[in-house]
């Protein structure tokens, strides 16, 4: 697996993360044949959240890969925190609750990248600031980041918090690509994109943050996917051609898609399924060109000014 360096930090990172959202619809015999095949394919970095599952899903990945100091230090854990039951919660008290939590489950001392989860209006930054002194004191966390928050909120924090933030996480695919296409319209009258996010994907890139896409197969807010999907005929038909050419399946184009951007991004996977996790992650060895990247971004209803 190509690796990257997760924003301006010095950690290496494999080009695709491994989200373990669904991890919890395996058994155990099946949980430890998917972490087992996601090390054999060099994809060591494994995205959680402390509500995945209520919190089960930390617990079966712990129990999957046999958690110990050896495996521990051959892998990269990534958690995120901040949602609770009706709200969202940046205080410093359910930040440092969260954590423990999660490093519980998990059965480690530490976490690599803890993420904000999603944006909280009642944030105050000052807290977010003593929260993640703490924890990085402590050794608890050794990296930080955010997910779906635009440029100002990221200000915000930074305005207060000295540690760095590595990444954002954020939802992005072929038909969701909304932060793409309206840098491609700029000033044009009824664009067909607005611009919503603040334009983040420049910002990012600006300020040396990873962007990490959430949902890659998805279109709409988990509608399902796109891919082998009768809604999207001409975009189907562009990548199974482009993916004949390459001989690898549409699952690999749709993430090689996203790793041609020059933004570097990380894409993070969702799929329980080996074969499939195993297309993902082999499209960090297809580089796509220019012609082919346009013609899947146009095939997907996207319209060039």
């Amino acid at each position: 697996m190509r690796t990257m360096r997760l924003g301006n930090s010095s950690l290496e990172v494999p080009v695709v993360a491994v989200g373990c959202m669904r991890i919890s619809s395996l058994d155990k015999a099946e949980a430890e044949r998917f972490v087992q095949t996601s090390l054999e394919a060099g994809a060591n970095f494994f995205d959680h959240a402390d509500i995945y599952g209520g919190g089960t899903c930390e617990e079966i990945f712990a129990d999957a890969i046999h958690m110990n100091a050896d495996i521990r230090e051959k892998i990269i854990l990534q958690s995120k925190c901040g949602i609770r039951k009706g709200m969202f919660d940046f205080s410093k008290e359910h930040i440092l609750e969260a954590v423990d939590g999660s490093l519980k489950r998990l059965k480690t001392d530490y976490l690599d990248i803890l993420l904000l989860h999603r944006p909280d209006a009642l944030v105050e930054p000052e807290e977010v600031a003593e929260a993640f002194d703490i924890l990085e004191s402590a050794g608890k966390v050794r990296h930080f980041g955010v997910s779906n928050q635009n440029p100002m909120q990221i200000q915000l924090l930074k305005k207060f918090v000295k540690q760095t933030i590595v990444a954002n996480q954020l939802q992005l695919s072929i038909t969701n690509a909304t932060m793409i296409s309206n840098g491609v319209n700029v000033n044009m009258e009824n664009a067909p994109a607005v611009n919503r996010d603040g334009s983040i994907l420049d910002y990012c890139r600006l300020n040396d943050i990873t962007i990490q896409p959430w949902s890659p197969f998805q279109y709409g807010f988990f509608e399902g996917v796109f891919l082998d999907n009768d809604k999207f005929p001409e975009l189907n038909q562009k990548i199974d051609e482009i993916a004949k050419k390459y001989d690898v399946s549409n699952t690999t184009i749709a993430i090689a898609w996203l790793l041609r951007h020059p933004a570097k991004m990380q894409p993070v996977t969702g799929t329980m399924n080996i074969g499939r996790l195993q297309d993902c992650c082999k499209a960090s060895d297809v580089y796509l060109t220019r012609e082919e990247w346009y013609e899947i971004y146009r095939a997907a209803g996207n319209v060039l000014p």
